[in-house]
């Protein structure tokens, strides 16, 4: 199978955007734990791809940990950012992966002429006419243009490198979460709902760390 390249992401920086920020999230659709959103920002001075990327879900733990440092060397900049499950409760899930998102794009060094995002939905954009209430405080008032592209996690090695480091912080903010909460078997599932992790649910009920506002799996 051929794997993500550089073809997309060549073709924005010849159009005259002097740089590009790659961005795909994680945990959109687990039970509990943070949302995460990966930035991977790339300029025309990074000519060659990067082997072995892949989008985060096709790799496997030990994979995907081996490959952040390679992404962090390649790519101009990056970035992850995060909303809490209190967050997704409060501005529903789009609104917080936008949270997570500027957060990510905040702290960046320079700001992306372009940003390249997973998907058909520009989640990333915030809607006019909006408060930071309605948003979130650290919202940005505005972003970068925004260009989606489907299945880009599997076409553009920017936007996998993204979903790896996002996906490897996510994964370690599980595991630590699952030390304070080890009934959920969270270092294992992630939050995903696996069997396991309805069944404890059924048992426990839900924790702080769980999506409240959601139709959880094992609770009546």
């Amino acid at each position: 199978m051929t794997g993500p390249n550089l073809s997309v992401e060549r073709g924005l920086l010849k159009d005259g955007y002097v740089s590009l920020a790659a961005v795909d999230e994680v945990g959109r659709g687990s039970l509990a734990g943070p949302v995460s959103v990966g930035i991977v920002v790339i300029d025309a001075t990074v000519r060659n791809s990067l082997q072995g990327v892949r989008d985060s879900k096709e790799l496997s733990p030990a994979v995907r940990n081996a490959l952040v440092p390679k992404i962090r060397e390649w790519a101009c900049d990056f970035a992850v950012g995060h909303a809490s499950p209190a967050e997704i409760d409060d501005f529903g899930i789009i609104g917080a992966l936008r949270l997570a998102g500027h957060r990510a794009l905040v702290q960046l060094h320079t700001e992306p002429a372009v940003v390249l995002l997973d998907g058909s939905h520009d989640w990333f954009t915030p809607p006019e006419q909006a408060s930071f209430l309605e948003l979130g405080s650290d919202v940005l008032s505005s972003v970068p243009p925004v260009i989606t592209q489907v299945k880009a996690d599997r076409t553009c090695v920017s936007v996998a490198a993204a979903s790896v480091l996002a996906k490897v912080e996510r994964d370690a903010m599980m595991v630590k979460l699952s030390s304070v909460h080890p009934a959920y078997g969270w270092e294992d599932n992630k939050g995903y709902a696996s069997p396991g992790h309805i069944a404890a649910l059924a048992a426990h009920g839900a924790s702080i760390e769980h999506r409240r506002s959601w139709k959880l799996p094992g609770l009546t």
